[in-house]
């Protein structure tokens, strides 16, 4: 049996001010940190064995203070833009809400909601997916068949794609998914990778 914990980073500067950020590296906010400090206490009692991130300074900072903060600073940590956010092109630094003025509310929502429909310039969630699948396949999969335990701190859309796969949703209902920032959620696996249980923290 093992445990997989993803967790999305705290809340960043741009989630504050509400701009697509992507794969603009900005750091956490003030609230950020403390997100992530309340993650590291809900997972006091998990014993990683291996632990991944994104090329992102949000996502390696928010899992340097949960490892700190449950004093697992000699978990061995490899960070790969394969599990970076997804890339949303000429979007990125563009405040959402001045997005929907200049490119219509529908056409803005077409590019975050639909499965395959990337931004100018960016990724779909499909393209996201198509990426962070066959990273977690050759890297993290072997671990947890080797009853490692493993944390993921990454993105929500980077997420989103795994929790696509791990539950086999459709596109339609990962859609509907949404992962908040800092909430841990928690897959108990049996050897043959099979979920036992899956819960938000």
């Amino acid at each position: 049996m093992s445990y997989l914990v993803l967790l999305r980073h705290g809340q960043s500067a741009w989630n504050l001010e509400n701009r697509f950020t992507g794969w603009i590296d900005v750091p956490l906010s003030e609230n950020g940190i403390k997100e992530a400090e309340a993650a590291a206490e809900k997972l006091i009692h998990f014993k990683f064995d291996n632990a991944f991130t994104s090329a992102l300074q949000r996502a390696q900072h928010t899992l340097r203070i949960v490892l700190e903060k449950t004093n697992q600073t000699n978990v061995p940590v490899i960070a790969d833009q394969a599990l970076n956010e997804r890339m949303y092109g000429d979007l990125q630094g563009m405040n959402k809400d001045e997005a929907r003025k200049k490119f219509g509310e529908e056409q803005v929502k077409i590019w975050r909601r639909s499965y395959d429909i990337a931004p100018p310039n960016g990724e779909s969630l499909k393209d996201t997916a198509n990426r962070v699948i066959p990273y977690f396949e050759k890297n993290i999969l072997p671990l947890l068949q080797q009853g490692k335990n493993v944390l993921i701190v990454a993105h929500g859309n980077s997420l989103r794609a795994l929790v696509m796969y791990l539950e086999k949703m459709t596109p339609e209902q990962i859609l509907n998914f949404e992962l908040a920032t800092a909430v841990p959620r928690v897959y108990e696996l049996d050897n043959h990778l099979n979920i036992l249980s899956v819960k938000n923290l």
